[in-house]
């Protein structure tokens, strides 16, 4: 066999050839090369905080400074542009839409004012907004506990830390947020939710925030904070759409913050939580039913659904990874991956964006149908309760028949509350919605039975509720004062809070290298 160097005696030109080779081999190890240590230069610069600050910083602005790519998509979150077919980000009056739902809460908060809750930059102005919170001033208070910020901004685990702090104990801290009415820190919670709700400050890594989880999860034997990442990427979002009540046998007088997870996940296990400790969130103003309000379950909806089931985050799909300058990372755009099809469902999903959609739209529909008829009977059982009343019927033959009205509409409360339910889990919304269907329309069987053994054998009208105000008017809600009443209230009281609030934010640490 020849050598090179007789090759290219030979065959001069081949030197060239094999030259040439060799620049574009050293030029191309070059470009590598140099485009590693531009990544490594771009992480560094993308990951070494320019500016310092307190662990329990709440302002987004002051966390945006050292990560502007995730703060500016996280901005995106007060576009309220998008609308689908039933949600979105828009803001929506649910009691417009669906008038049946201001009987089915009569004589609650939720009769009175029910939005779908537009992005997260909104989550404390709409709790100012809603009539629900109240018009605390003038020696006024709120009707609502100082719990209810809990979930609504990064002030919460700011103003937790300072309670625990100055008390030594944990739970007499987190007692100490939870204790009084809403408006009495209204001045201290300013910041919409973001990001020291789920993020560390010293290492960024996802973290529980929210003590009430944490609880939750203990007294399964569960430490949630050993979770893997991926299981964080849930967990920090069922710090709040989740299910709860306030229970005010953790801590006397304080209306405490508690999951009802205790006998398990599902709608019947956490009605019989429910039913086993007595708790009832209102009496209904029309048939007496002690009632339970489901506030937003969309964590125990999703884990009965297909989804879950394969190991697929909340952020997956809500807050799916993009890239931007070579740099890839979460779009804290937190929405509706219908407005995001292509990053979030097409990652895994090969089909079109129209028929994704049209599969969405399908089981939504589905579902939606059967809880509108669902929404019906529960109106007729509960005008129907009211005349059993009125004819004479006794509490003890009444019992088992307000039993059954409760069970029915917590179902229906518990899948129509369960935001984005008849996707995250169709097969399961369903079935919830079909067996409050059997309770209710067996409990009207006996209404009518029991209506006729006094002498009443005639049908019970349904009232006229085709609208909003009709619906109201029939609670008996005495709407223009209670808009009057919340008008005054932002006009005099928010100011005063966001004034209070900037002087007091003016005063923290922050240091920028």
């Amino acid at each position: 066999m020849k050598t090179i160097n007789e090759l290219i005696k030979q065959k001069p030109w081949l030197g060239w050839v094999l030259f040439g080779s060799t620049l574009v081999v050293v030029f191309l190890l070059g470009l590598l090369a140099s485009s590693i240590l531009e990544r490594r230069a771009e992480a560094v610069f993308a990951y070494t905080p320019r500016t310092e600050h307190t662990d329990f910083e709440p302002r987004n602005e002051i966390w945006g400074t050292n990560f502007p790519r995730e703060y500016q998509s996280y901005l995106k979150t007060s576009d309220t542009s998008f609308r689908s077919k039933y949600n979105g980000s828009a803001m929506i009056d649910m009691l417009a839409v669906d008038p049946r739902m201001a009987v089915l809460w009569a004589g609650y908060s939720f009769s009175k004012d029910y939005n779908q809750a537009r992005g997260h930059f909104y989550a404390v102005e709409d709790l100012w907004n809603t009539l629900r919170t109240g018009a605390p001033m003038r020696g006024t208070v709120s009707p609502m506990p100082n719990t209810c910020w809990t979930c609504k901004s990064p002030d919460v685990p700011r103003l937790m830390n300072l309670y625990i702090e100055e008390a030594g104990d944990f739970t007499t801290g987190v007692a100490a947020f939870y204790s009084g009415t809403w408006e009495e820190k209204g001045s201290e919670v300013v910041n919409p939710i973001g990001c020291a709700d789920c993020h560390d400050a010293a290492t960024m890594n996802l973290r529980i925030s929210r003590p009430a989880l944490i609880e939750a999860f203990s007294r399964l034997g569960i430490d949630v904070n050993r979770s893997t990442h991926q299981e964080m990427r849930s967990l920090v979002c069922a710090q709040c759409h989740v299910e709860y009540y306030f229970s005010r046998k953790v801590v006397e007088g304080v209306d405490y913050l508690v999951h009802p997870w205790d006998s398990g996940f599902t709608a019947e296990e956490m009605e019989a939580y429910y039913d086993g400790i007595g708790f009832s969130d209102w009496t209904h103003a029309i048939s007496k039913t002690p009632m339970i309000k489901a506030q937003h379950p969309g964590y125990e909806i999703y884990l009965t659904g297909t989804h879950a089931s394969r190991g697929v985050s909340c952020a997956d799909c809500h807050m799916p990874y993009i890239s931007e300058g070579g740099q890839k990372f979460t779009d804290h755009h937190v929405q509706s991956p219908l407005n995001n099809v292509s990053n979030s469902c097409q990652v895994c999903h090969r089909e079109e964006t129209e028929q994704l959609v049209r599969d969405v739209y399908s089981r939504q529909d589905k579902i939606i149908g059967n809880r509108d008829k669902l929404e019906e009977l529960l109106v007729s059982a509960h005008v129907e309760a009211k005349q059993a009343w009125e004819l004479g019927a006794t509490e003890e033959e009444m019992a088992g028949i307000l039993t059954g009205i409760r069970h029915a509409q917590w179902r229906w409360d518990y899948a129509a509350a369960s935001h984005g339910a008849s996707f995250h889990s169709p097969v399961e919304t369903g079935r919830i919605i079909a067996s409050a269907i059997a309770i209710v329309q067996d409990i009207r069987i006996e209404l009518v039975r029991l209506m006729a053994h006094y002498g009443h054998n005639q049908t019970v009208p349904y009232p006229a509720i085709e609208t909003k105000q009709k619906a109201q008017h029939f609670v008996m809600l005495d709407m223009q004062q209670l808009n009057r009443d919340k008008q005054e209230f932002l006009e005099e009281v928010i100011p005063v809070w966001l004034e209070t609030a900037r002087q007091r934010e003016a005063a923290y640490q922050v240091t920028i290298k």
